[in-house]
């Protein structure tokens, strides 16, 4: 079990449960349409107000280890930014009660560092757009030593702890040491160990894609399930909750391949130390769609990796190799 009395864990937690409830809060009280950024994805107040608490308490408590994530308080200090700020500022004085304007801004970008021997990783809302639609979305928060994700956790406020779609869940991993799942709503609740499903026959793997057909390649996705004789229906999802059900047993796959809109597309570092580490604590396998495992040295993306297979491990080698099928013949 987790020690949750740790430093960096208890933190980690608290950031987790915080940020759930903050992100439920922008949801229920407010429209969250915010501001465009230049690859036209919506950023919601949820993303801003997230990240500058996080920012903040993670700068306070460890100010020598620095803050990888997302948002930048650019927008927000320009002058058609007023309206938005003004709303998150509002949305994180209730977590944070010396919150300003400038404040939150400044929070905002402790996360603009740049990767180090040691740093966090922060997705404030991943699936944004699961976000809005009022679909499945995850905070993301990781510590990434030496390139390698040693401890991280999501908060998923529209799963159960056994990865099926319910009322919210908290998963935890330790590099080490499991990877571990609790009611979002009770802390006093018990803690169980996540264990990805035991399937090994490629032809009853199930599939987890995305709701965002953008996000990769729909037809070689369905060309690598032909190859590997999938006979399952998939299961769709939104964000790193994906991680965090495969985890669970709930799906034995999920593929990100080269959308053919974005050849050139590299992940983000933030939207997968978290994810990868709960998956791989389960018992899972995560890999590029070479079969390299994610390097996290390389700065705020993953620029050694080529899209991304993630699997229960019983079915990788056969992911891999239909993969290759695929991709070389297409």
């Amino acid at each position: 079990m987790l020690d949750l009395s740790e430093p960096k864990t208890a933190l980690l937690l608290t950031i987790l449960r915080d940020a759930a409830a903050l992100g439920r809060a922008v949801r229920a009280e407010t429209k969250p349409a915010g501001l465009t950024k230049e690859d036209l994805s919506p950023v919601t107040v949820g993303d801003f107000a997230i990240q500058a608490m996080a920012g903040r308490r993670l700068r306070d408590a460890f100010p020598g280890i620095p803050l990888v994530a997302e948002e930048d308080s650019a927008d927000l200090r320009a002058a058609d930014g007023a309206v938005v700020l003004a709303a998150v500022t509002w949305h994180v004085s209730r977590f944070e009660k010396d919150a300003t304007p400038e404040a939150v801004c400044d929070w905002i970008d402790v996360g603009g560092a740049e990767p180090g021997d040691a740093f966090w990783t922060l997705d404030p809302i991943d699936g944004t757009k699961g976000f809005l639609r009022g679909g499945q979305y995850a905070v993301a928060l990781a510590l990434v030593e030496h390139g390698k994700s040693v401890l991280g956790g999501l908060a998923c406020p529209g799963l159960n702890p056994d990865g099926t779609p319910g009322a919210g869940m908290i998963a935890l991993a330790k590099c080490g040491g499991g990877a571990w799942a609790t009611p979002l709503d009770d802390p006093g609740a018990a803690w169980q160990r996540l264990c990805v499903s035991s399937c090994a026959n490629p032809a009853q793997a199930r599939m987890m894609r995305s709701f965002e057909a953008g996000h990769t390649n729909t037809g070689q996705t369905d060309a690598i399930a032909e190859a590997m004789g999938m006979n399952t229906e998939p299961v769709p999802m939104d964000s790193q909750a994906k991680y965090a059900a495969l985890a669970a047993g709930r799906a034995e796959m999920l593929l990100r391949l080269l959308s053919p809109s974005r050849p050139d597309y590299k992940e983000k570092i933030w939207d997968h130390a978290a994810g990868s580490l709960v998956l791989e604590e389960a018992g899972g396998r995560v890999t590029d769609l070479c079969g390299a495992p994610l390097d996290f040295t390389r700065g705020r993306s993953l620029t050694a990796n080529t899209g991304l297979l993630v699997t229960n491990g019983a079915v990788h080698a056969a992911a891999l190799a239909a993969v290759r099928r695929v991709v070389e013949n297409d």
